[in-house]
């Protein structure tokens, strides 16, 4: 069975349990004794969760002022640990503020608040008890990308798919290597990948919440299954 890291955040049910229904072994990080170096020897895939904002600093610019949750130990403890995955071409997959830390890791920039720096952007910060489990907008699929094969099977519509929402930052310049493969109608970067690696896909949206659903779960199965050891 897959061992498969998952970084330490405040919502970790729908995680694990996605990983057990794909068919792994789910470790959850402690940042106070799993050091990154042995978490990239032991564990066969990488899943980065949700969370706060990255220090941006990490990517030369100032705080914006809506800048909140600092987790410094959090982020130096994740970017060297996603640097290790990639140089051993472990499987990653990457989930909302995954996707950003993956970029920032990579090299890349970010959007800091969608809200004010892309005028006319769709609400992509949502809140509301009911909203992790709530599609509220489209997302535009790249046609022959890893993320479009794995999902085209359970979509109702082609290249595209509807998406839980519930963040404010977003990529800027993508990393090294990292390609855009799907979009919001207003632009913002929805889910990048690297075509070099074994398996490294992020997404911006929330798909743990809907692991039950066959195109959220085909992502799970893939992940798990290019880990296989």
């Amino acid at each position: 069975m897959s061992l498969i890291a998952i970084t330490r955040c405040s919502k970790l049910h729908d995680y694990e349990e996605a990983v057990r229904r794909a068919g792994g072994d789910p470790w959850v990080l402690d940042l106070a004794v799993d050091r990154p170096a042995d978490v990239a020897s032991r564990a066969h895939g990488i899943l980065l969760t949700g969370g706060g904002d990255v220090d941006p600093s990490l990517y030369g610019e100032a705080r914006h002022p809506s800048f909140a949750a600092a987790e410094p130990g959090r982020d130096g403890h994740e970017i060297e640990l996603v640097r290790r995955a990639l140089d051993a071409d472990l499987p990653v997959l990457a989930i909302c503020r995954g996707i950003q830390l993956l970029n920032v890791a990579c090299g890349g920039t970010l959007v800091q608040d969608i809200a004010t720096q892309m005028p006319g952007s769709l609400k992509h910060e949502r809140d509301g008890s009911d909203q992790p489990f709530t599609l509220v907008h489209e997302v535009w699929l790249e046609s022959g990308s890893l993320l479009e094969t794995l999902m085209r099977d359970s979509l109702s519509e082609a290249d595209s798919c509807q998406v839980n929402s519930r963040h404010h930052q977003a990529i800027k310049a993508a990393g090294k290597n990292l390609v855009t493969v799907a979009t919001a109608p207003d632009g913002v970067v929805e889910a990048v990948e690297d075509p070099s690696r074994r398996f490294c896909l992020a997404v911006q949206w929330h798909p743990e919440n809907f692991y039950r659903t066959g195109e959220f779960r085909a992502l799970f199965e893939a992940f798990v299954k290019a880990a296989e050891h």
